[in-house]
Formats: C-alpha cells, structure tokens, sequence
C-alpha cells in the first residue's frame, strides 16, 4: 500500500516542489496551502506522514501537530522552519513532532524524514500487534482447561495478577509454570514492563549472582566491563525465578535481603540501586521438605511463598487431555500447512490413558512428532507411539513403572542429541543438574 503524505505551507511554489518530489520517490502526495486546508484534509482523508510548515497565517504547524495527534495518532508529523533555533525544535519536539526539517533544505533530506518517520510508524505497529498478542496468548481466559483442577490455578491467577505480592508456582516439570507466571505478569498492572525468566540451576553458582545482581568491571576474572543485572533489566516488571530450589544457600541469604530492602548491590560494587520488580519463582521440588532438611532458608522460602499456587500434573487433570491435544494439533497442522488433520477415536483414547511424566510438555512434543511424520490425515495409536509411549501392553506382560518410562525418554533425548547433556536437559526441561540426578536414580 503506497504511504499517503500531506504536504502544507503557506507558500505554494514550496508545496509544489515537495509534492513532485515525494510523487518521484513513490508516495502518494495531497497538498495543502494554508492550515485550515489542512484540518480540513485530516479530517477527510487518512495519512500515514504529515509534512507541515511551522509559521503559517492563521492556523501554524503546531495547530495542525495537535489536530493530527486528534485525529490520527498514527501519523507522524514532520515540522518545517525557516528558524532554525533549538529552542522551536524542542518546543515541537515536546508537542509531539516526530522530526523537524530547517529551511533551506535538500529534497534528499525530506525524502530521509519521510522514510524514518514511515520505518517508526511501523515498528511502533509492529510492538503494540505483538504486545496485543501476547496479552491475548497469555490471558488467564486463553489458558487451556476444564478440570475443576485447573480452573481453580485460573481463579488464583485472576486473583493476584493485580496484586504485588510474590507467588511461588509449585508443579512437575512440563505442567506448565512458566506459562502461568507469564499469565499473572500479563493480566497485571506491568503488562508493559518486561518478563525476565532466568532458570536458577541452568547457570553455575559461581555466576548466577552476576546473572541476577549484576557486576562492576573488575569485580573477578573476566570481568571487562559493567554489567547490569536481571533485577535491572526487569525494574518495572516481572522477574521469573526458576527452579529456585536449586539456589545455594549463600546465595539465597543475599536474593533474601534483596527481597526485604528492596535493593541490590552488584559483585564488586559499593553502591545499592532500589528495586520495582515483582518477583514470581517456581519449583518441581518440596520446598517445605527441604526446608526443614536445612537445604532451603525457612525465612526465604516464606517471603517467595506469600502466595503459593500449585500447578497439577496432567495424570490430575485427564479430562483436559482431548482439549490440549486437539490445539496442539490444531496448532502444528497450521504450521505445517496439514489443516485436515484430526485424532482417531482409539488415538483420543490412548492419549488420556498414557501417564505423561513429561505433563503438558511431553503430551504437546508427541503431537507435533505425530502430525510431522504421519502422511495420513487421522492420526492413529501407530502415529504417537514413540520410545517413551509404548503402546498398552496386553496379556502377562508387565506395564512400565513411571520410573521406567522416565528413562526410556531420558534415553531417547539424550539419543536425539548425541549425548548434549545441555541440549536435552533444555528439551526436558529441567537443569543439567537435575537431569543428571534423574540418570543416575535407581528409578530411573
């Protein structure tokens, strides 16, 4: 679509030279000769550029900035001046001007203008339709569940999303913690501040402090420039703890004093900076057990537990199976251009019956897997079953354990990745610390 630009100024030979000039570069040019015109064109026709002189007879440049700001806040306004004075350029920069051109100008300039201004008006549409669909992605209304299970994790995001307080999200790995912090941050108050999400056992000790608070050059080895930490990064939003519970204990004495004064101090620095930022964090562990073995400070756990929100696992909310897998199916048949795809009645079935130790997680990769590989437009038991959903097993055979199965996965990702402990660790889940600990138990 050809970017529409108005052009006004008193003098008519000025009009005329902008408007041949801009028609040459491909826009489509309206021109007006005094300010009343222009009102007059804003508030008939739609315009992506507004290209005004700033002292006119009558109605100025800042009138029509103010009339194009009304009636089209899209349209970006470039003023012109014959004064070239900062203190007129920042006076309509402060109203709102997306630029200012000083004359006598080059033609070249007007057409630099227009484009920058064409380029801001598109990445500013571009920023608000994806912040529109995030919100939409993560209204707590568009999170997928029947279960009475579920709809009560709904209430409680509804309830706090508003709130301050820090929540602790509890749930196996795969249950979808993540994406319930995510719920709460976009359907509060700092939807449009960021969300930081920084898994705790994914990064070594030695460096998570770094990561979090922050360091001044110098502060260790390797060290050669300043950083600013997650907390920074986050001020005004959210910052996402995950896996906190494999947090070292010295560390959750300063993330703890953090939390009480409300302030960091990055390694090697003398200065504290204040901190706005809502804390969530989320566990697959019992912090409350481990609280009371000595490996989780009691006074920690309590002020990230101000509202605990436990996520059930999927084996607790079978009767939203159906649903979870018709979107995830929905959802990788538009991707791989297969709309007709659907589940057989026996493929439905056998989907509920499996005991997904990997939760929503695991259920979602074996649809993507089936809708990938089948060449059928019904998926059948035959197309989900993999290494780790072994079809029922029938007669005296014996069913697999959890632990058994949990293995067959761990197995087969590790398979996948050619043994990149850190590549499947990432596809499981869970830190390497973790998946490491799951290899070696004797369930698994």
């Amino acid at each position: 679509m050809t970017p529409h630009v108005l052009v006004v100024d008193n003098e008519q030979e000025m009009v005329k030279l902008v408007q041949r000039h801009l028609e040459g570069e491909g826009f489509a040019v309206t021109p007006a000769h005094s300010g009343a015109e222009a009102l007059a064109a804003l508030g008939r026709d739609e315009y992506d550029v507004v290209v005004t002189d700033l002292v006119m007879d009558e109605i100025d440049g800042l009138a029509v900035l103010r009339e194009a700001q009304r009636l089209q806040p899209r349209a970006r306004v470039i003023l012109m001046t014959a004064f070239a004075s900062l203190e007129t350029a920042i006076a309509a920069l402060r109203q709102g001007a997306y630029d200012y051109l000083s004359k006598p100008f080059k033609m070249a300039e007007v057409t630099v203008a227009v484009r920058r201004a064409l380029e801001d008006q598109r990445l500013r549409d571009e920023n608000r339709r994806l912040r529109e669909e995030v919100g939409r992605q993560y209204a707590v209304t568009n999170l997928l569940g029947r279960s009475r299970a579920m709809q009560s994790v709904f209430d409680q995001i509804a309830a706090v999303a508003a709130s301050e307080a820090t929540v602790l999200l509890m749930g196996e790995s795969g249950s979808g913690k993540e994406l319930a912090a995510r719920a709460i941050h976009w359907n509060g108050p700092r939807r449009a501040r960021p969300f930081i999400a920084v898994n705790c056992a994914a990064i070594p000790d030695t460096l998570l402090e770094s990561e979090l608070f922050g360091h001044e050059k110098g502060a260790f080895t390797g060290a050669e420039r300043r950083r600013r930490g997650l907390f920074a990064e986050a001020s005004g939003g959210t910052l996402f703890l995950d896996e906190i519970a494999d947090m070292s204990l010295a560390l959750q004495a300063k993330l703890l004093r953090a939390l009480q004064d409300k302030t960091v101090r990055p390694v090697g620095g003398n200065e504290e900076t204040r901190l706005d930022v809502r804390v969530i964090s989320a566990t697959n562990r019992d912090l409350a057990s481990r609280v009371g073995t000595g490996a989780f400070r009691e006074d920690l756990y309590y002020r990230l537990a101000v509202i605990p929100i436990r996520l059930p696992s999927l084996r607790e909310r079978r009767e939203d199976i159906p649903l979870l897998a018709q979107h995830f199916l929905q959802r990788a048949a538009a991707r791989l251009s297969k709309p007709a795809l659907r589940f057989s009645d026996e493929a439905m079935d056998w989907l509920v019956k499996q005991p997904w130790p990997g939760n929503v997680r695991q259920l979602e990769n074996v649809v993507e897997r089936a809708a990938t590989l089948t060449r059928e437009t019904t998926i059948t038991p035959a197309d989900l079953t993999t290494d780790l959903c072994a079809p029922e097993t029938t007669g005296d055979r014996p069913r697999p354990t959890l632990g058994e199965i949990e293995k067959q996965y761990i197995d087969r990702v590790l398979a996948e990745t050619k043994g990149d402990k850190n590549a499947a660790a990432r596809i499981l889940g869970v830190s390497v610390r973790t998946l490491q600990r799951m290899f070696r138990s004797p369930e698994s």
